[in-house]
């Protein structure tokens, strides 16, 4: 989020980045394990159990590992992450859960609200127990999360394979994915490529079946130009492109009085079929007469274009 300071195309750019790698959160880890480590010193070296001292190695794996639980849960969801940053910029999802999960922070939420609930209840009765609170609580979130993520995964696998079970304008798919809803497992966002068009449309993973609304959308691939070569080597259109599964491009003139070009970006998989309204998580490039890149931003134009 601190990229977002130097403006909304530099905070796409290194969402996820280096503190969502292996490298990263190594650092992260020493940085935090460093800060306990300073408020120790401060404190005189003091510890509630004198004769436990702190395993500061023992810390720093702790550490290290809830960094690689928080790459695993961005992994599950259809945003990605790059876990190889900077030795690689390739992006990984599993595409199984929405980019905030309503099911996985409830039972997160709960992981932590129900123990302290019951720790609060047995102090009011006079209840000690030998476990604590949080150890089942922390269990049974956990658990939980798996068997959610079970289930997704099966429904997710059920969606795509509706999806290469057919064919699209009797051609087959070169590439078939399904992207969840937040609301609900068993419907999802289909899409396809071909090596002319893109196509757009609801899965049902129940049935399992492709398009049972029958709202499949096609997108054309269009013809490369000058002005679209033009802002795909933008600074955004190489970062939107490097991290799109199903990018296309839309070209359109500015207003009347005005010479130039809106390049549009957006990812097909987050472009829900049927939807009137703007594409989640699209982008824009700004071209002059010339071929300059004028302005290049996240979300829709200020200004909109001529239809």
């Amino acid at each position: 989020m601190l990229g977002e300071f130097k403006g909304r195309v530099f905070g796409f750019a290194h969402h996820r980045g280096f503190t969502h790698s292996f490298l990263g959160i190594a650092l992260v880890s020493a940085v935090v394990v460093g800060f306990v480590y300073l408020i120790w010193r401060l404190r005189g070296r003091r510890t509630k159990n004198p004769n436990l001292p702190p395993r500061w190695g023992l810390l720093f794996a702790f550490a290290y590992l809830a960094g690689l639980s928080h790459i695993l849960l961005d992994y599950t969801n259809n945003y990605g992450v790059r876990p190889f940053w900077p030795f690689s910029e390739k992006w990984y999802s599993w595409d199984i859960v929405f980019i905030v999960d309503p099911v996985i922070l409830i039972l997160l939420i709960s992981g932590l609200v129900l123990p302290t609930l019951f720790s609060f209840i047995d102090r009011e009765i006079g209840v000690r127990r030998k476990v604590p609170a949080g150890r089942w609580g922390a269990t049974l979130a956990l658990l939980g999360v798996i068997a959610f993520w079970g289930v997704r995964n099966y429904e997710h696998q059920r969606a795509v394979n509706a999806l290469e079970a057919r064919t699209y304008e009797d051609t087959n798919p070169l590439r078939a994915s399904a992207y969840p809803l937040w609301w609900t497992p068993f419907r999802w966002v289909g899409v396809i490529a071909t090596p002319n068009f893109y196509a757009t449309m609801m899965v049902d993973s129940i049935t399992p079946e492709a398009d049972p609304t029958g709202e499949m959308q096609i997108f054309y691939k269009p013809e490369e130009t000058r002005v679209t070569l033009a802002a795909k080597r933008s600074y955004l259109g190489r970062v939107y492109l490097d991290w799109a599964q199903y990018p296309i491009t839309e070209t359109e003139p500015l207003a009347a009085g005005e010479q130039g070009y809106i390049v549009r970006f957006k990812d097909l998989r987050f472009q829900r079929p049927g939807s009137r309204g703007p594409s989640v998580l699209s982008a824009y490039v700004e071209i002059d007469h010339n071929l300059k890149i004028v302005e290049e931003n996240m979300g829709p134009p200020k200004a909109a274009p001529l239809d």
